[in-house]
């Protein structure tokens, strides 16, 4: 699931006739970088949820793209805005497995490799998600989540790091006791995830790693331009 609802207030007025998933990253659209990835890894099955411009978002990639099918979680239409990451989640798990990868569409990761190895692996534990971790940016110099040594995501830690917003779960997260959220949200319910993955990290079931790949949230023009402004090699 690529999220792509935001609003992207900070990047006015670039976003105020584009949705931001479509601002251009070094020759592509910010969002088709991770489907490109994904459909290099084999997942060939997207679900991408929109709000702000979302049919600019269908007219651009329609139903496929990079030999991927796409399926829209369309909450603007259906509800009037957008759900918030675990509420536009919760509305979209009809369309997605028992396990899946979730990841913003704002956030460029260019040589992030999603692997089937690493869905068989979260698939033998036990976890109910495995995040990839990045070291703190300028703008999130206190983190969000540690790391434990045997490898389990933390409330708190000496040494934090930031949630780049790719992981793997499964929809049992999404279910009680976490979530009391009907599957398929039919009342269009906001709802944040952290507070769901805080209260699995309290009982050992969120697993992360660190990555340290290039990795940068595009959350306001002068990162979108410093990005185009070192453009990668052919």
């Amino acid at each position: 699931m690529i999220l792509a609802a935001g609003r992207g207030e900070r990047m006015r007025p670039l976003t105020d006739t584009m949705p931001k998933p479509l601002l251009e990253v070094q020759g592509k659209p910010l969002m088709q970088w991770p489907m490109e990835a994904l459909a290099a890894g084999g997942f060939r099955r997207l679900v991408v949820n929109t709000d702000w411009l979302g049919e600019l978002i269908v007219s651009r990639f329609g139903h496929r793209h990079a030999a991927c099918e796409i399926a829209y979680s369309h909450e603007g239409r259906d509800f009037g805005g957008a759900l918030e990451t675990a509420g536009g989640i919760v509305r979209a798990l009809p369309l997605l497995g028992e396990i899946f990868w979730v990841l913003a569409g704002d956030v460029f990761a260019p040589d992030f490799a999603f692997t089937q190895a690493a869905v068989d692996r979260f698939a033998a534990g036990k976890g109910l998600a495995h995040l990839w971790l990045v070291p703190n940016p300028p703008h999130n110099l206190r983190g969000d989540f540690g790391i434990s040594p045997d490898g389990l995501a933390l409330n708190d830690a000496p040494l934090m790091h930031t949630f780049s917003t790719i992981g793997l779960y499964r929809a049992a997260l999404f279910a009680p006791p976490y979530s009391r959220i009907p599957a398929g949200n039919p009342g269009g319910v906001k709802a944040p995830l952290a507070p769901l993955l805080r209260a699995a990290m309290a009982e050992g079931r969120i697993s992360a790693e660190l990555y340290e790949g290039a990795w940068t949230d595009v959350g306001t023009p002068e990162r979108l331009a410093a990005l185009n402004a070192r453009r990668r090699p052919a």
